[in-house]
């Protein structure tokens, strides 16, 4: 850090730069502030993602300290983190220039140079660096990732080759070397290169990944006997016990591939995350008879991964995705309103129990959560959409339109929300009786987007469920239809506003085409079908289908 001078700046430059004094140096003239000072105050806000106010800061300092390497280098940092990638690395650069043999500049502006996708001038700085500092290791590091991003697997083959002969052979540089020597297709080479390294020394980890290649391989046999020299060596380690599991099931062990996972699931050092994203891999994996097949001792692997993390949020949840795959939801809610508990203002843990209450019909329960929510989230829209949902099923038309202006307010810019929440207003507003405030909302909503199917579905139907301007009821059906031609209601409405027309021949092949996509189990669509077809004069067609009507309206009484 090159601090040359001393800098005193005026009572007026500290409010202009930092905004903050106390009360009683605004009575003096004048309070001398030094650099260092400014920066660090710039660093303390940097750290608290403050990055506008420390940016104008250290702008303010390197305008008047060109000079300061370290107020350049702060200020590159903080355009990093800001996103704008071309002021930090102008500033970075800098920096660099000021102090050439700062390693923490350079390697700073390689990362600016690699955020931005430059990797030229990344790759370009690095070998630079290395160069100029050839005991730092993490150089090499770097473009070992680099190269191998690149697809230039020689290049990064030789500076593995170079970490080896400074640090001598160690896991990190085989598995490394393994893995450059696969994407290059030399699968022999890359086996070779882990049993050398077996051959000096034994490793829980080069044994199981010898395992995983053999076998990947089909030699099966002799995978497993490296997983049992992996598990000798160390035995919870995590990747042997998996790849043995992985065997025995494939010979249909079925008891020794539980052993395997209950030992897995219980080991406290195996991270919580990771044992539920590979049940839930195995799962996803095997599909739905393993599920069923397996259902009892799957269960008692999740009810020992909550016994062990019982406020985990990845391992509460990945049981709750379990029992509502196998049919017990009340355990899934019990599990998600757990999680919700333990993490009260984690997102996803609202919206998670949301969601599963919503899979209940339980609405009373997600508007009282939502209420929670609102108030911890006030910033987000989610929760007064979901209070909707909750709202039309309680009848709460109010809340609905109190909650939809709330969304516009909160939307600015954000056409689709604000288009959304018109068309709810509208389709709340009619349910009301208050049609003169609906199609003022749907009217709206068409202006910020003309083709958004939902209110054109609606307002077209309203218009002709009151006889009003059919021909306009119609474009605005047509254009649903051409949008979404499998949709059985926007089909629907088309349909019957056709046959307001009196054209009965092509209402009676947009029903037909309804029927294919569900329309047979919908009382109005069927309805409206029987009439078309009772109005072309095909009576029986048209009792058929009357009759099928008023069997789902029967068994929905």
């Amino acid at each position: 850090m090159n601090i040359r001078k001393t800098l005193y700046i005026t009572i007026a430059a500290v409010l202009l730069v930092s905004g903050t004094l106390d009360a009683q140096n605004r009575n003096r003239k004048t309070v001398t502030v030094t650099p260092e000072q400014i920066l660090m105050d710039a660093v303390t806000l940097i750290d608290n993602g403050d990055w506008q106010k420390a940016g104008s800061m250290l702008t303010y300092l390197t305008e008047n300290q060109p000079d300061n390497d370290a107020a350049w280098y702060y200020l590159g940092t903080c355009c990093l983190y800001a996103g704008d990638f071309s002021g930090a690395q102008k500033a970075l650069r800098k920096a660099a220039s000021i102090d050439p043999k700062n390693y923490w500049y350079k390697d700073r502006l390689a990362t600016a140079y690699s955020m931005s996708g430059e990797t030229d001038m990344t790759v370009a700085t690095y070998e630079a660096m290395l160069e100029e500092f050839p005991d730092k290791d993490d150089i090499r590091y770097s473009l070992v990732n680099i190269y191998i991003q690149l697809k230039e697997y020689d290049k990064a083959l030789k500076v593995m080759e170079d970490l080896e002969k400074m640090y001598g052979k160690n896991e990190n540089i085989t598995a490394t070397r393994y893995d450059i020597l696969l994407r290059q297709g030399k699968t022999d080479a890359a086996l070779r290169t882990l049993m050398d390294f077996n051959s000096e020394f034994s490793s829980p980890r080069i044994l199981s990944m010898i395992g995983d290649h053999e076998n990947a391989e089909g030699r099966d046999s002799l995978a497993l006997s490296r997983y049992l020299e992996a598990l000798e060596l160390q035995s919870n380690y995590a990747p042997a016990l998996l790849g043995k599991a992985d065997i025995l099931y494939s010979r249909r062990d079925i008891s020794g591939f539980f052993s395997c996972l209950d030992k897995f699931v219980s080991d406290e050092e195996t991270l919580p995350s990771v044992k539920a994203q590979y049940l839930n891999m195995l799962i996803t994996r095997n599909g739905t008879l393993f599920l069923n097949n397996h259902k009892e001792k799957l269960e008692a692997l999740y009810e020992t991964l909550v016994s062990m993390a019982p406020t985990d949020s990845t391992i509460l949840n990945a049981g709750a995705v379990f029992h509502y795959s196998t049919g017990r939801t009340d355990k899934a809610k019990d599990l998600l309103h757990r999680n919700l508990k333990a993490h009260p203002e984690s997102f996803d843990a609202n919206i998670m129990y949301i969601q599963i209450l919503g899979s209940l019909d339980d609405w009373e329960g997600i508007s009282s959560v939502c209420d929670s929510a609102i108030t911890r989230f006030p910033e987000k829209t989610d929760f007064l959409e979901y209070q909707n949902i909750a709202a039309y099923h309680l009848g709460d038309y109010e809340r609905i339109i109190d909650n939809s202006w709330k969304i516009i307010s909160m939307s600015p810019g954000d056409t689709a929300k604000i288009v959304s929440a018109l068309s709810s207003i509208g389709d709340t507003s009619y349910s009301m009786g208050d049609e003169k405030t609906a199609f003022k909302c749907y009217n709206k909503a068409l202006r910020l987007n003309p083709d958004y199917a939902p209110v054109l579905n609606n307002y077209a139907w309203y218009l002709a469920t009151k006889g009003k301007k059919l021909k306009k009821a119609c474009a605005m059906s047509k254009k649903t239809v051409d949008k979404e031609p499998d949709n059985p209601t926007y089909l629907d409405t088309y349909g019957w506003i056709l046959h307001l027309l009196g054209e009965d021949k092509e209402a009676k092949s947009l029903f037909k085409h309804a029927m294919l996509y569900g329309g047979k189990d919908s009382y109005t669509i069927l309805k409206h079908y029987s009439l078309v077809l009772e109005a072309l004069g095909e009576k029986e067609l048209a009792e058929l289908y009357g009759s099928m009507a008023e069997k789902i309206k029967g068994e929905e009484d």
